[in-house]
């Protein structure tokens, strides 16, 4: 009876009576024993009748602890908890089409977007040191020589990534949709993770590259995190994590925000995203411990920097490399 009771409250006089059914059983187990007391006094008809009157009230003490029962078991829904980390997009060298140059890029920038070495791209599109490009140059990523690379020119108004495939076989001038290049999307492989040799994993020469809290790791599963991520104060100093040459400050990479690229050596480069201001240019030499920008919340939800390293254009995991804390 009791359960049914209950269970025909409406939420609010629920919980009204979750918050009092303490204070009413406790009431009524003192009137109860002050009933017991008096029931040893007066005649008999009067204790007969007080009897049944403890009794009573036994009968409603046990219903009492019923809702009691109940009010201790009532389940809650609690706030729902939603993972905000937003990581960087997640994507598997390219091996096949080519990259339409845009401004802002450099050989660098789309190295680091496709997950190649960037000398070994520019080895493969014949460019040299100091790996110069420009706006409306194909980059290819598949394989051929050099001279059969094409040049097309893409808007710089376009914010997407302009990759043209070419069949197998089919001249480089014949025009395709009307002479206008059809963009496709480039295979995907599966991811590559770098694999570090013990004797390049010394800490001597990297530090962190900002103060805060670490919230992401590095992954290579299904999710695949390529660096770490560390929450902080907006505004807060993010610093170069060893001596190098900015080759790469803007925001032309999607889900990176406000970005820094450093190249530390033919084999390393460093990535530092979602700030809020870059304290840096292009070509410009940086030294450990350099405040290059300032943490922010460009291309994502919260303010955080994400940090990356590579070697040989393939992630490592960053906790290899930076001082133990």
């Amino acid at each position: 009876m009791a359960l049914s009771i209950w269970r025909g409250l409406g939420p609010a006089n629920a919980a009204w009576l979750g918050y009092n059914c303490n204070n009413i059983a406790f009431h009524i187990v003192l009137s109860i024993f002050g009933t017991m007391r008096g029931a040893r006094v007066g005649h008999t008809v009067i204790r007969q009748r007080k009897d049944r009157s403890v009794f009573k009230l036994l009968v409603i003490a046990l219903a009492m602890g019923t809702l009691l029962t109940g009010c201790s078991s009532t389940g809650s829904s609690g706030a729902r908890v939603v993972d905000r980390n937003t990581a960087a997009p997640k994507r598997p060298a390219v091996t096949s089409g080519q990259y339409v140059v845009k401004p802002g890029d450099t050989l660098f920038s789309i190295a680091f977007r496709y997950g190649w070495d960037y000398k070994e791209l520019a080895a493969r599109n014949g460019i040299p040191a100091p790996y110069t490009i420009r706006p409306g140059q194909a980059i290819r990523f598949s394989s051929g020589s050099a001279s059969s690379t094409t040049v097309v020119s893409s808007p710089s108004s376009s914010s997407r990534t302009t990759v043209i495939r070419r069949p197998a076989g089919t001249p480089i001038n014949t025009p395709q949709n009307g002479g206008k290049p059809t963009p496709t999307t480039p295979a995907t492989p599966a991811p590559v993770v770098a694999t570090v040799p013990a004797a390049e994993r010394a800490v001597g020469n990297w530090a962190w590259p900002a103060n805060g809290v670490l919230i992401g790791k590095f992954a290579s599963n299904g999710s695949l995190n390529k660096g770490i991520d560390i929450a902080g104060d907006l505004g807060q100093p993010v610093f170069a994590a060893s001596d190098g040459a900015v080759v790469y400050a803007g925001s032309g990479l999607r889900g990176y925000g406000e970005l820094i690229i450093i190249k530390h050596s033919d084999t390393y480069v460093s990535a530092y995203g979602h700030n809020r201001r870059l304290l840096v240019r292009e070509g410009q030499q940086v030294k450990a411990g350099q405040s290059i920008a300032e943490m922010g919340s460009t291309g994502t939800d919260r303010v955080k920097l994400h940090f990356e390293i590579r070697r040989q254009g393939k992630p490592v995991d960053p906790l290899q490399f930076l001082p133990r804390r």
